[in-house]
């Protein structure tokens, strides 16, 4: 994943591999929201793992772990996850899809 510059409340970032599929798609354009209502288990979050600080990623909140998250992908084959590199903090949360096919992200999934 790539982010465009992390500067005021939204940031577009771009999906980048297939860890998130079907929710999400290699391309998938974003808007992230960095502040606003506090992280919930189900939201879409850009997060960075603890023991890969250099890797910014998108992922699923699952629960909250040693003062940051628990995070997994939508792609059940794809476990480059938590469960590969443990707690991860989290830098936004993911409101809208506005490319390739807009979507608000509002509703939650476990």
């Amino acid at each position: 994943m790539s982010a465009w510059g992390w500067r005021g409340p939204l940031s577009a970032v771009l999906v980048t591999g297939p860890s998130m599929a079907p929710t999400l798609r290699h391309g998938d354009a974003l808007l992230v929201r960095r502040g606003g209502r506090a992280v919930r288990p189900g939201d879409l979050v850009v997060a960075v793992f603890r023991s890969r600080p250099e890797l910014l990623v998108v992922k699923r909140a699952v629960r909250p772990a040693d003062g940051g998250w628990w995070v997994r992908g939508d792609n059940e084959l794809v476990t480059d996850d938590s469960r590969a590199y443990g707690v991860a903090d989290v830098r936004g949360r993911v409101v809208a899809r506005y490319w390739p096919r807009p979507r608000r992200f509002s509703d939650r999934r476990v």
